[in-house]
């Protein structure tokens, strides 16, 4: 995806390198993620994909190297608010509602300026599912549920570690329109995903983990 800015790198990784018993998972790695960029992570079962988007989001310490983020060390101070997580843990409250969900995430993370709640929901295709509790949506359901957290939360950074399971072609499409319309406004994004993903706006950029 072409940047929107190429002078402005907002995720940047230095010599990173994850251990485990003294054995890399992956690594050393470098990588600069600029405004208006995604970037998609390729590797085989095993070489580190979901791992990499846990050290990124401050859950696990990285063996060597650095994060970097709007050039400022990273830590869990300098993401809060700017880098939203979605990975194989949706992050939902079971009992909860989707629209009660939103509300519990614009809580933590802030909100984005103009943004709607009902409107996101409706966005990812769950109007009349919008006070329904979160246990009682099927997987697709519960993984749109999600996405649209992303349509709230302020943040620049995304991290979607395989945001296509559980959707069906609609649904795959759905995730790529966020993906391009948060790059169109400057933001950023990693993904992991085993499957080709294609853009209307040409290629993603590919970082390959091996293991």
């Amino acid at each position: 995806m072409p940047s929107a800015d190429p002078s402005a790198i907002i995720l940047e990784a230095r010599g990173l390198c994850f251990l485990r018993e003294d054995e890399p998972v992956f690594g050393p790695l470098d990588f600069a993620l600029r405004a208006g960029e995604i970037a998609l992570v390729e590797g085989d079962n095993g070489s580190g994909k979901t791992t990499l988007m846990r050290v990124l989001t401050g859950m696990l310490r990285p063996g060597e190297g650095e994060v970097r983020l709007d050039g400022a060390t990273f830590s869990l101070d300098t993401m809060a608010g700017a880098v939203v997580f979605l990975g194989h843990q949706l992050g939902l409250k079971l009992d909860l509602s989707p629209r009660e969900n939103l509300r519990v995430s614009s809580g933590l993370y802030g909100q984005r300026e103009g943004a709607d709640a009902d409107l996101a929901l409706a966005e990812v295709g769950l109007s009349g599912f919008e006070d329904e509790p979160v246990r009682r949506l099927s997987a697709g359901q519960k993984k749109r549920a999600a996405l649209a957290r992303l349509l709230i939360v302020p943040a620049r950074v995304w991290l979607l570690d395989e945001p296509y399971a559980n959707l069906d072609r609609e649904g795959i499409a759905l995730v790529n329109r966020l993906l391009e319309g948060h790059a169109q406004r400057g933001g950023a994004a990693l993904v992991t995903s085993h499957g080709a993903v294609r853009f209307a706006g040409g290629e993603p950029r590919r970082i390959r983990l091996h293991a």
